[in-house]
């Protein structure tokens, strides 16, 4: 089963995709914010295309596991997205994904000037990784 994995930010949504066992996750595209029904509908568009059968959105959690106010965003983008897609969509806990995807990008020897611009779509796929270890 494919699992399409968001990470929403302010700017950009990074998107990544599971393969079909749910063994491995890798970063797919990112798409520019402009407005949460139009963002969720786009994400309900791609998930379709990729024939993902769940959508996982990270959230970010406090010490107490409560919702940030960015992670308030992710529930309400999560709600916004139910509205425009049959499939189901959990929210995950993505501490540390954009310093996990950096560090990922350091690990491949990727030099600090191509390092530049935009992870969300590695961090989407550390989500996502997450999300696919905890579950196997």
């Amino acid at each position: 089963m494919k699992i399409l994995a968001v990470d929403p930010g302010q700017k950009n949504i990074g998107l990544a995709i599971s393969d079909e066992l749910g063994i491995s996750a890798r970063p797919l595209t990112i798409i520019k914010h402009i407005k949460r029904e139009i963002d969720a509908a786009q994400v309900a568009a791609i998930a379709a295309e990729n024939d993902a059968k769940l959508i996982i959105i990270g959230q970010s959690l406090d010490e107490e596991g409560k919702p940030t106010f960015e992670g308030r965003r992710s529930a309400r983008f999560a709600k916004a997205l139910r509205a425009q897609t049959d499939l189901p969509v959990e929210l995950w806990d993505e501490a540390y994904s954009t310093q996990d995807a950096r560090q990922s990008y350091i690990d491949m020897g990727i030099s600090r000037k191509k390092r530049r611009g935009h992870l969300d779509d590695v961090a989407a796929a550390v989500i996502l990784r997450s999300y696919l270890e905890s579950k196997n």
